[in-house]
């Protein structure tokens, strides 16, 4: 393949970067705002991201399988299809402002997503010379970061209206006033996920005319052919130490979510920060979020990296504590900070569970990467845990997953050098 085809392939693929990060990050817009919308509970609401991350629970063997059969360019043409069509669907889901119709669009959304994941992380260190794979992740991250920091300031410019009915004002409108407020609110999302469906179909497009080189992954052909799927799965959940990694990197992207998706809500409770300040607050988060895994990167030159991670989940577990017990804008900040120290979490935890796997790393890597579904329980459980009490002390959700993965932290002391994977 000439170079300037192996460069439209790699553009291409960092662009799928970018697209998945925008998408996941619009999840703490979407969450106040269809709870407006839709006059939804907390509990409610945090179903945004039970439908978005149980897509990655779900597809990413049948991703894998599918490109094994039509290779890694039919995944992501597939996997794109999926995002555009679930985007599009958003246009009527706000007309009828049915959440349920949300609800599946989004399931849409992130199966697509599932399947760009499953193929753009391996393919973009395939294409291309071999000796710029770790340069070409490291800089599809950085797109992904990226998307992170402008997701909130374009939803909060777009989508987001601003305008918060209290209980007396919501009780002074007449039901015609109320449902065109409604319908109001629920409409705006609807040109920002039309556009996007029709860019993330353009670049399916691009990608079907893009000429990809034939990708052969090597494969141990012996475990393949002698042991079947589910028997190696079933010896590898017996595997002590991967399964804890998997319990580490479930509770890690729980916090995550929880921690993002409920951010705008606490910033009106605790400080009374409207919820277009509060998107332009959450994006500066995701931008402390990326200066933490870059800074991060290079402290893990200096010291241990799981003692690293043990002292920033102490650090985050302070922080949460402090958030909880705390108010006014000072609350805010500190929330802010946990961004940072959440950085190194996920790539050092899944680093560390997948050590030592040697011939089963690939499947174990797929059973850690299945461990995202506690982005799909936990927000739930938080959300109840809000409408019993309120949103500050719902956080406690998030701090008890920080303890999870100190714990896994402390059990791994004992390791001396790990190789980080830049992953998600």
């Amino acid at each position: 393949m000439s170079k300037d085809k192996s460069l439209a392939a790699v553009a291409l693929i960092t662009s799928l970067f970018f697209m998945w990060g925008l998408a996941l990050n619009l999840n703490p817009i979407l969450i106040p705002h269809l709870k407006k919308a839709c006059q939804l509970s907390d509990f409610q609401s945090s179903l945004i991201d039970s439908a978005s991350y149980i897509a990655y629970f779900i597809l990413p063997i049948p991703a894998a399988q599918f490109m094994k059969k039509y290779s890694y360019k039919g995944g992501i043409i597939l996997g794109l299809l999926l995002f555009s069509v679930g985007a599009i669907l958003f246009y009527p889901a706000a007309a009828v402002r049915n959440y349920a119709f949300f609800l599946g669009s989004l399931f849409i959304v992130f199966s697509g997503m599932a399947f760009l994941e499953t193929a753009a992380n391996p393919l973009i260190t395939l294409v291309g010379e071999p000796k710029g794979a770790t340069v070409r992740i490291n800089l599809a991250q950085t797109f992904n970061g990226l998307a992170a920091t402008l997701a909130p300031l374009i939803g909060g410019r777009f989508i987001l209206s601003g305008k918060l009915l209290g209980p007396a004002e919501e009780k002074a409108m007449s039901p015609q006033q109320l449902d065109a407020y409604l319908t109001h609110e629920a409409s705006s999302v609807q040109i920002p996920y039309l556009v996007i469906g029709l860019l993330v179909f353009s670049v399916a497009v691009m990608v079907w005319r893009t000429h990809f080189p034939k990708v052969k992954e090597e494969t141990d052909e012996a475990l393949d052919n002698k042991m079947p799927l589910s028997a190696r799965i079933g010896e590898l959940l017996k595997d002590k130490h991967l399964m804890s990694g998997v319990l580490a990197e479930f509770f890690y992207v729980g916090a995550q979510a929880c921690v993002s998706s409920f951010f705008i809500r606490y910033s009106y409770h605790v400080a009374g920060i409207g919820e277009k300040d509060a998107a332009e607050l959450l994006s500066i988060a995701f931008l402390l979020f990326m200066i933490g895994r870059l800074s991060g990167t290079g402290l893990m030159l200096i010291f241990n990296p799981v003692r690293l991670l043990v002292t920033y989940a102490i650090i985050n577990i302070a922080l949460i504590i402090t958030a909880i017990n705390i108010e006014g804008h000072a609350a805010i900040y500190v929330l802010m900070a946990v961004w940072f120290f959440m950085s190194i979490m996920f790539p050092t935890i899944f680093s560390l569970s997948i050590r030592d796997l040697g011939k089963k790393t690939k499947l174990g890597s797929s059973l850690v990467i299945m461990g995202i579904v506690g982005g799909a329980v936990l927000p739930p459980i938080m959300g109840k845990i809000s409408d019993l009490t309120n949103i500050q002390f719902s956080y406690i959700v998030p701090c008890i997953c920080f303890a999870a993965i100190l714990w896994f932290g402390i059990k791994n002391l004992r390791v001396k050098k790990l190789d980080v994977v830049n992953a998600h």
